[in-house]
C-alpha cells in the first residue's frame, strides 16, 4: 500500500502541478492584456466567474477530499488517501480552457512580467508547502489530503496570487517607471536633429504608423515602434532601447484611456508633427464622451511643435475642429471630397487582392495608387500618411510606389488563404466605424458565398448595446449568406437588429464557441467563399 500511495500520489503532484501552473499563466497573461491595471483585470474576473474562474473540477476535487476524508475517519486512512490519490488526475486532467497555443496575442516575457511571475508563483506555493509540511507531521496517510488541499487552494487562487503579486511589486513597478520616463526625455532632448511624429486616434493608428514610416523610408531612415507602443512604457522602451544615432524620423503611437493621459505621453515624447485619424466610441467606458475622447486626443495637437504640422482627418468633424488648436500648418486629408482637403482620394475599389484608389495632393496632381490593405478606413490611413510625406519633401508618385509594400497588420483586415476560401481576418477590431467597412469589404466580394463570423462589440460602455444592434441592421442590409454569432447572450442585441432589418432567420446562426463556429464553416465553405472573421473572439483564440 505504501509504494502505491507513493506512486500515485507522485501522478497527482504532476497533474496538480501542471494545472495550477496553467491557470497561473492564464491569469498572468490576462493580468497583461489588461495592462497591469487593477480596475480592469478585476472588471475581466467578475465577467468570467463560471467559465474560467471557478471551475467544475474544483467542486470534484473539494468532493474527493471529503469524501478521502469520511474513508479515512472510517479507520482506513490508506484507502481514504489512495481513493482522492486516483480521482485527483481525472478531475485536474484537462488544462484545454487555458491552451497558450491559440492565442492571438500571446504572453510576452517582458521583465516587468517575469518581475511579476517570481512573486505570483512563490503565493501559489505557500498552500501547496503549508500543507504538505502539516500533512507530514500528522505521520499519517491522510496528510495526503491536506497536500492535496494546498494544490486546490493554489489552483482555485490563480487569480488572486497575480493579483497579490503585483500588489507586492507595485512600488517597485512604479519607481521603475519613473527612471525609465527620465531616461527616454534625457536621450530626446539630445536630439535636435530627430524629428519625432506623434499618431493618436480611436482607430488606426498602428495602422497610419506603419504606411507612415514605409513612406519616409524613401528619403529618411525612419524607425517606427513595432506593434503597439503606445502607453508610456511602450514610448520609453522605443527611445531608451531602441531609438539609434543614425535615425533621422521617429514614429509613435499615442494611445489613451483616461483623462490626462495624453498629457503623460508627451511629457515623454513631445511631438514635431501630430496626426489624428478619427475620433469613435472606443474607451467610452472610461473617457465618458466622445467630446471628451475629441479633447484629450486633441492635446497632442496643442503640443505639438510650434512650426510643426499637423495632419487631420476632416471627415471626422471632432478631427477637423482640432485644427484651432494648432499652432503650426495644417494638412486636411478626406475620403469624402471634402472642400477643405490637402490630400483627397476617390474611385475607391476592392478586390481579393486588396484596394485601388486615386490621390490628388495639394498641387493638382493625381496618381494611381494600389495597396495590399483593404478598406475605406486604410485608404483614409494612406491619405494621412501621403500629408505626413509632404509635408517632409516626398512626391505623390514615389509614395505611390512604397504603399504596394505595406503589409497588413495581423488581424486587422488581414487577407489569407484556407485553401481555396479566402479569409478576412479582422479579428483585432472591436469599434463601429471599423466593424461595418468589413461588412461592406465583405459585400463587394466576388464569386461565392459571403459568411461573418463574430460575437460582436465589448468596451463601449452605455452604447454597446445600441451598437451592436445596429451592427445587426447592417448586416441585414448586406444580404450575407451566413451570419454566425458566437455567445448567445452577448450577441443578443446583433440578433435583434437582424431580426429589425429583415434577415433570413436560415442565414444566421448562433454558437457557444469560435470552436463550434469552425466545425459549421468547414461543412458550409466551398471554392471562392470569403468568410470575414469580426472583431475580438473569445478566449483569445486565434482564426
Amino acid at each position: 500500500m505504501t509504494s502505491a500511495l507513493i506512486f500515485f500520489g507522485v501522478v497527482a503532484t504532476l497533474f496538480a502541478g501542471w494545472r495550477a501552473g496553467r491557470r497561473i499563466r492564464f491569469f498572468l497573461h490576462i493580468f497583461q492584456l489588461e495592462t497591469y491595471k487593477f480596475g480592469r483585470y478585476g472588471r475581466w474576473l467578475a465577467g468570467h466567474v463560471p467559465s474560467l474562474i471557478v471551475r467544475p473540477s474544483h467542486g470534484v476535487g473539494a468532493a474527493a477530499l471529503a469524501g478521502g476524508g469520511l474513508v479515512a475517519s472510517a479507520a482506513a486512512p490508506s484507502w481514504g488517501a489512495l481513493a482522492v490519490l486516483l480521482m485527483w488526475p481525472m478531475a485536474f486532467i484537462s488544462s484545454r480552457r487555458y491552451r497558450s497555443d491559440q492565442e492571438k496575442k500571446p504572453l510576452a516575457f517582458t521583465d516587468r512580467m517575469v518581475r511579476l511571475a517570481i512573486p505570483t508563483a512563490l503565493l501559489a506555493l505557500l498552500p501547496v508547502a503549508s500543507g504538505g509540511l502539516y500533512g507530514w507531521t500528522l505521520g499519517s496517510p491522510t496528510g495526503v489530503l491536506w497536500y492535496l488541499g494546498g494544490f486546490l487552494a493554489a489552483d482555485l487562487g490563480a487569480p488572486l496570487w497575480v493579483a497579490l503579486g503585483a500588489a507586492l511589486m507595485h512600488p517597485i513597478e512604479t519607481a521603475i517607471q519613473r527612471g525609465f520616463k527620465r531616461q527616454a526625455r534625457r536621450r530626446l532632448q539630445t536630439r535636435s536633429d530627430l524629428s519625432v511624429i506623434g499618431i493618436t486616434g480611436s482607430y488606426g493608428k498602428t495602422s497610419t504608423k506603419f504606411i507612415v514610416a514605409e513612406l519616409l523610408r524613401q528619403k529618411y531612415n525612419v524607425y517606427a515602434t513595432p506593434s503597439s507602443y503606445n502607453t508610456p512604457m511602450g514610448l520609453c522602451l522605443a527611445v531608451n532601447e531602441h531609438l539609434k544615432p543614425e535615425h533621422q524620423v521617429l514614429v509613435l503611437e499615442y494611445g489613451i484611456r483616461y483623462p490626462g493621459d495624453m498629457d503623460a505621453l508627451c511629457d515623454i515624447a513631445e511631438p514635431d508633427a501630430s496626426v489624428v485619424t478619427t475620433i469613435g466610441v472606443a474607451h467610452l467606458e472610461t473617457m465618458g464622451s466622445q467630446d471628451r475622447i475629441a479633447a484629450e486626443k486633441g492635446v497632442l495637437v496643442e503640443r505639438t511643435a510650434p512650426d510643426g504640422p499637423a495632419v487631420l482627418n476632416v471627415d471626422d468633424e471632432r478631427v477637423a475642429a482640432m485644427a484651432e488648436r494648432a499652432a503650426g500648418p495644417v494638412w486636411r486629408i478626406s475620403t469624402e471630397g471634402h472642400p477643405d482637403a490637402d490630400i483627397t482620394a476617390g474611385d475607391i475599389r476592392y478586390d481579393t487582392g486588396g484596394t485601388a484608389f486615386d490621390v490628388t495632393d495639394d498641387t493638382g496632381t493625381t496618381v494611381a495608387f494600389e495597396t495590399q490593405l483593404l478598406g475605406r478606413h486604410n485608404v483614409l490611413n494612406v491619405l494621412l500618411a501621403v500629408a505626413v510625406g509632404r509635408s517632409m519633401g516626398l512626391r505623390l508618385r514615389q509614395m505611390a510606389h512604397a504603399v504596394r509594400r505595406v503589409q497588413p497588420i495581423e488581424h486587422r483586415l488581414q487577407l489569407r488563404s484556407r485553401g481555396d476560401v479566402t479569409i478576412i481576418d479582422d479579428a483585432f477590431n472591436s469599434n463601429p466605424v471599423g466593424a461595418r467597412n468589413a461588412v461592406e469589404i465583405l459585400s463587394e466580394m466576388d464569386g461565392g458565398k459571403r459568411v461573418i463570423v463574430t460575437p460582436g462589440m465589448v468596451e463601449l460602455g452605455d452604447r454597446q448595446w445600441t451598437e451592436n444592434k445596429d451592427f445587426g441592421v447592417v448586416l441585414a442590409q448586406h444580404d450575407l449568406d451566413l451570419v454566425v454569432l458566437v455567445g448567445e447572450e452577448q450577441t443578443a442585441p446583433i440578433q435583434a437588429g437582424l431580426s429589425e432589418g429583415g434577415a433570413p432567420a436560415e442565414r444566421i446562426m448562433v454558437v457557444d464557441s469560435l470552436a463550434e463556429a469552425q466545425e459549421i464553416l468547414e461543412r458550409r465553405l466551398g471554392p471562392g467563399d470569403v468568410v470575414l472573421y469580426e472583431n475580438d473572439l473569445p478566449d483569445q483564440y486565434s482564426v
